[in-house]
């Protein structure tokens, strides 16, 4: 009778440590979760308006017909500068802004 009674605490106390790990795993699991798609293209636009704001304010710059693609920290700047000039201070005003992790200068060089 005591045998039983040992074999039945014992098994118990497995079952609480069984389900203690099994809650443990699934928490780590929820944490290490990637950001969804929709985070993703909210953070990219947000960067977006970040460096064309960044454009309209730099000395020197006409950033109307500059268009500004983000992602993921890259960021293309495509459309027409009237000088070479102008082209290298959108690349530096572009480089300049937090989070931006790379620029690619597509711009077009022509009068306007």
């Amino acid at each position: 009778m005591k045998a039983f009674q040992a074999i039945k605490v014992i098994s118990g106390a497995l079952i609480v440590l069984a389900s203690l790990n099994v809650y443990a795993q699934s928490s780590d699991a929820t944490t290490t979760a990637a950001p969804s798609a929709k985070s993703v293209r909210a953070a990219n636009r947000a960067l977006q308006r970040k460096v064309l704001k960044a454009l309209a304010r730099a000395k020197g710059l006409t950033a109307d017909n500059i268009t500004v693609r983000a992602r993921d920290g890259a960021v293309t700047l495509e459309g027409r500068v009237s000088d070479q000039g102008q082209s290298d201070i959108a690349t530096q005003t572009a480089q300049g802004v937090a989070g931006v992790t790379s620029v690619k200068n597509a711009l077009e060089i022509r009068a306007q």
